[in-house]
């Protein structure tokens, strides 16, 4: 059984390097599935972890979002901000603050704030240059943004058709990537008077899920979470529109995998029609060649799926320091064996219909084969 083994490792090794295009051209399809499925897995976790970072960062317990809202989206500023200080005077509340949201290019955003309320209830920004607004054209911006679009406190910066300074680049985490002061926003984005979400701090974090459940029958229609629910939420299941999407992506890489692997089998058994029929001429069995075919499959698409994960690394690296897209992608270690079990079933159902084929070949017709 052993020899047997040995033969059929000789065998696959020594048809892998003696077509190296085609070895390398499939290990490489693999890969590139591989890395799909991986980068995109990652973009989505890194997005909606650094989503849930910078909200618990406010320092807040409670949350509230405009009727019709959802998770990762909300209208510019639907909200009275009459409804801050009604909402600081109830029981059990310590302080409330109101921002503005503006969508911009991408996934970016802008934020206005009252940067002292902010800083009551966060501790404030940890500035890493510069400081506080000084004007009303002063903006903030966090150390991943200014990395990403290579500005540094001094600068001056285009955003909303309005040219600012940056004042100050401070530690990420907190709130959002950019921020002005919030009369100005709610001025340029039309908007006076207006909010896109409140925060919340109560008097007795034990008592917060009570608060939450009072303004929930105090404001019919608006989302009110407490900070833990919130972040809680912010997952790949929760979130249906990026689950959805990571399943179309998945599905097109099984399929190309499953294309290029298939085609390739196809035409290793063609190249080789007449070493399988002098392999049965010799007496190999249907096992044999179907075992020798299946080695060589998962082979490509272990060592494939090792390199799609080092692409991976490389993807991430130019996301990072070439896109200057405002995406951050994370390494989601447990992914790493889905993708893998993704990428080798695909080649083995890839390489069913060429081994069924070697097998029910006749001797003598493969002998004949040129």
């Amino acid at each position: 059984m052993s020899a047997s083994w040995s033969l059929i490792n000789r065998f696959v090794f020594s048809n892998l390097a003696r077509r190296p295009i085609r070895t390398i051209l499939s290990v490489l399809a693999i890969a590139v599935e591989v890395t799909m499925i991986l980068t995109l897995v990652g973009v989505s976790y890194g997005t909606l972890d650094g989503t849930a970072r910078r909200a618990r960062g406010v320092g807040a317990d409670i949350l509230i979002r405009p009727p019709g809202s959802s998770i990762i989206s909300l209208s510019t500023a639907p909200m009275s901000d009459k409804l801050v200080s009604l909402l600081a005077s109830r029981p059990g509340v310590a302080m409330a603050i109101g921002t503005v949201v503006q969508p911009l290019q991408g996934l970016d955003t802008v934020t206005g704030l009252d940067l002292n309320q902010f800083s009551k209830m966060s501790g404030g920004f940890h500035f890493l240059e510069g400081g506080p607004f000084q004007t009303d054209d002063d903006i903030l911006i966090d150390e991943f943004y200014a990395r990403e679009k290579r500005l540094h406190a001094g600068d001056n910066l285009n955003l909303i058709g309005h040219d600012w300074h940056v004042a100050g680049v401070f530690e990420s985490g907190k709130l959002t990537r950019i921020c002005i002061r919030l009369p100005v926003l709610q001025q340029l984005t039309g908007n006076p008077n207006h909010l896109s979400q409140i925060y919340l701090k109560v008097d007795n974090p034990a008592h917060v899920q009570d608060v939450v459940d009072e303004l929930r029958k105090t404001l019919p229609g608006y989302p009110v979470y407490t900070m833990e629910e919130f972040t809680s939420l912010l997952s790949i299941n929760s979130v249906g529109l990026l689950r959805n999407f990571i399943g179309v992506v998945i599905a097109i890489a099984i399929v190309v995998g499953f294309i290029v692997v298939s085609m390739a089998m196809y035409t290793a058994v063609l190249e080789r029609t007449r070493e399988i029929g002098i392999l049965r001429s010799l007496g190999a069995s249907s096992s044999f060649i179907f075992s020798l075919l299946l080695k060589e499959t998962l082979l490509l698409a272990l060592v494939g799926t090792g390199i799609g994960i080092v692409f991976t690394y490389f993807a991430q690296w130019s996301i990072e320091h070439i896109g200057h897209s405002g995406l951050t992608q994370e390494t989601v270690y447990a992914w790493w064996p889905i993708a893998g079990a993704i990428a080798i079933t695909g080649a083995i159902l890839g390489t069913l219909a060429p081994a069924f084929k070697a097998i029910h070949q006749e001797v003598t017709q493969a002998l004949s084969y040129e």
